[in-house]
């Protein structure tokens, strides 16, 4: 019995949990930057870091399994975090009395995974220096720098603007496969030079296509005007599809330290350089490099069936975290997808992040991988990423079934200004994922998708289905950087899924494809419905290739250069577009290809040989269309005359006429009462639950 009085003792606890084994159901752990790990834990007492909340949590719940929930409370303060915290399927709750870590209600706990930078020295002409050892040494290098909260950016060319690809050796679209693995490229004279500072530390980053193409250089031949880099990019290098050059800007370059709020670190002697902005002292300023790759690491092993489950992480704060490519990775994988996160999870289920902040990371805010089910994402924000917010991705049809990823939400959080360093990002990734609720999120100011949705290419099978896309405000992305994205893009087989009620609008994009809703390859057998996009670069609504996919009850609005789009026509129905609302004053109505053609399908075992004959690839039928400046005898449908499309059994019962919006240039899509388009059956859009709920 002493030994047993003395572990308890050991954990803070009083000698009656040995006679009231009852009070072991309950337990609260308190963390304090001002606290001890040699302490009890205790409010008068707390620990030092959460590892040790952590270990203590572990202890108490060998002890005995609590019937309620036991927590950690984080207090106020600034925790730096050397390593990551690693759970286990041992640190699990239960659904009754699940492990909480929280912060203590109205304090701010801070999960801190940077160094602060001191020790700086005037340099000259205005930049300062310091000496960082571990960098000298190799065991740290980072690519962020964040001085005073706001993220720096290191010594580019040019300042503002691009350079352009002169030449592409390897080849272009016309001559090669756009998918070629390219190495090298032709520079205008002057724009990349052999004599520059550490030459294999600077970094070229192409914007071509939908990729962001990180690439360290490896030499540079001044008589040819030619760059190599260390390893190969995934695509050529040329302006998306054109025969122009690829925009790239040159990053880490020691002699292009001229602009305020520039950096340089110097890998060889440690030296970092900074350039400080007007007014800023660096006396006092807060310099902060990223230093840890994570902060929370789920681990569970789904094959085997273990899960780690019922954790809660409310009200914390995980600011820099730090990412550098591979050698070998220059970040072609759609999306970014390739990026690790902050935090990560495997096997994880019924766990849950809410009221958390994810701001000032190098990497993804949340991965949840193979195994992930159930899993809650509330009310939480995510501002200042490298890359994206959340990412979704689990085993596909030929893996155990334990390591599907499934049944997840994604609600009420607040994303914005992500792709700071990766811009082909996602804010919201769903890749091999099914039965997702993605709701009430606000997605903003990032320059790619806001929300993905598939990771499968073409009408082959897919485990994603069954996701919701409801009720997301996003806006303001592309920012005109990358082309081929959308306000939600879909891919593959996705029976069951459905996008509804999302608010889309101010959506931009390169040489092409800045979508509203944008349909790629295979996307199959979604609804959409009661949605609003307005003011894209290109359609509102867009097709690539699809199969059957219903579009009724929409509002897509004022397009600059088109507003209904499909890329090519196919043996099969791609979508069945009912009862929208299309309204716009420039651009192409239905553009790119919209022909029919005969096809073979089977239809019914007792229809002869089962076979039947169609020529329509698409209907349409009940919408509303008005172009105020544009008079229905002079209106183009994919080039011919209304009177064309309707005999060919398009649009016979729809109508050409004015809306009757509230203020569709100020955003305001609201029917007046005498709208055509009540008669035709439209339903009101409610656009007031739309983006984060007030609670």
């Amino acid at each position: 019995m002493s030994s047993a009085f003395l572990w308890h003792r050991s954990l803070g606890l009083s000698f009656l949990v040995l006679l009231f084994p009852g009070l072991l159901a309950a337990a609260v752990f308190h963390v304090s930057p001002t606290g001890d790990d040699s302490n009890d834990g205790s409010e008068a007492k707390p620990f030092l870091t959460p590892h040790r909340a952590q270990k203590a949590v572990r202890d108490f719940k060998k002890a005995s399994p609590p019937a309620e929930p036991v927590r950690v409370l984080f207090h106020q303060g600034n925790y730096t975090i050397g390593e990551p915290l690693v759970f286990t399927p041992e640190d699990s709750g239960t659904p009754e009395a699940p492990v909480v870590y929280r912060a203590v209600a109205g304090e701010k706990a801070v999960f801190n995974g940077g160094q602060r930078i001191t020790g700086w020295q005037p340099h000259k002409d205005g930049i300062w220096k310091t000496e960082i050892p571990e960098v000298k040494t190799g065991s740290w290098r980072f690519n962020q720098l964040f001085v005073n909260g706001e993220l720096r950016r290191r010594a580019r060319t040019p300042n503002e603007g691009f350079l352009r690809v002169a030449g592409c050796p390897e080849g272009t679209p016309k001559t090669v496969n756009y998918h070629k693995d390219c190495q090298t490229f032709e520079f205008k004279p002057g724009d990349i030079r052999a004599d520059w500072t550490n030459l294999q530390d600077v970094e070229v980053i192409v914007y071509h296509f939908w990729t962001d193409s990180h690439l360290p250089i490896a030499s540079v031949d001044t008589v040819s005007n030619l760059v190599t880099f260390a390893h190969k990019a995934g695509k050529t290098f040329t302006d998306d599809f054109s025969e122009d050059g690829a925009r790239y800007i040159v990053e880490n370059v020691f002699e292009a330290l001229d602009a305020p709020g520039e950096w340089y670190l110097d890998r060889r002697s440690g030296t970092l350089y900074y350039l400080p902005m007007p007014g800023e002292s660096l006396n006092n300023a807060e310099v902060m490099a990223p230093k840890l790759e994570a902060f929370l690491q789920l681990k569970g092993d789904p094959a085997k069936g273990q899960f780690v489950e019922n954790l809660v992480f409310r009200g914390l704060v995980f600011r820099h975290s730090r990412f550098e490519l591979p050698p070998g990775n220059s970040n072609d994988q759609q999306g970014s997808a390739s990026v690790r996160a902050a935090v990560s999870m495997q096997g994880a289920r019924r766990c849950r992040f809410e009221r958390c902040e994810f701001s000032n990371l190098g990497t993804w805010a949340i991965e949840a991988g193979r195994g992930c089910v159930e899993n809650v994402f509330v009310r939480n924000e995510i501002a200042r990423v490298a890359a994206g917010g959340f990412r979704l991705n689990g085993g596909t049809e030929r893996d155990h079934p334990f390591e599907r990823n499934g049944h997840n939400v994604i609600t009420d959080n607040r994303l914005h200004d992500y792709g700071q360093v990766y811009p082909s990002a996602v804010g919201i990734l769903l890749m091999h994922t099914e039965g997702n609720t993605v709701a009430h999120n606000e997605i903003s100011h990032g320059y790619y998708t806001g929300i993905s949705v598939g990771w499968q290419w073409g009408y082959q099978r897919s485990v994603r289905q069954g996701n919701v896309i409801e009720f997301n405000h996003i806006h303001h992305i592309g920012k005109g950087l990358l082309s081929d994205m959308g306000g939600i893009y879909t891919l593959g087989v996705s029976p069951g899924t459905v996008l509804r009620n999302n608010l889309i609008h101010d959506v931009d994009a390169n040489h092409y494809g800045g979508w509203g809703i944008y349909h790629d390859e295979g996307s199959t057998h979604l609804l959409v419905e009661n949605n609003v996009v307005h003011h894209t670069k290109f359609a509102p609504f867009n097709i690539h290739f699809a199969k059957e996919v219903t579009v009724r009850n929409n509002i897509f609005a004022l397009g600059k250069l088109e507003q209904v789009s499909r890329t090519r026509h196919e043996p099969h129905k791609s979508v069945f577009f009912e009862n929208n609302i299309v309204y716009w004053r420039t651009g192409e109505f239905f553009s790119k290809d919209w022909k029919d053609e005969p096809y073979t399908f089977y239809f019914h075992p007792k229809n002869q040989s089962g076979t039947a004959t169609a020529t329509s690839t698409f209907d349409c039928n009940w919408n509303l269309y008005y172009n105020p400046n544009l008079p229905l005898d002079k209106l183009k449908v994919a080039g011919g005359t209304w009177a064309d499309w309707q005999k060919r059994g398009k649009d016979t019962r729809s109508v050409y006429a004015d809306p009757l919006f509230v203020d569709p240039e100020k955003g305001d899509f609201t029917l007046k009462p005498e709208s055509p388009a009540w008669a035709l059956g439209f339903r009101p859009i409610d656009l007031t639950l739309v983006g984060p709920r007030r609670q």
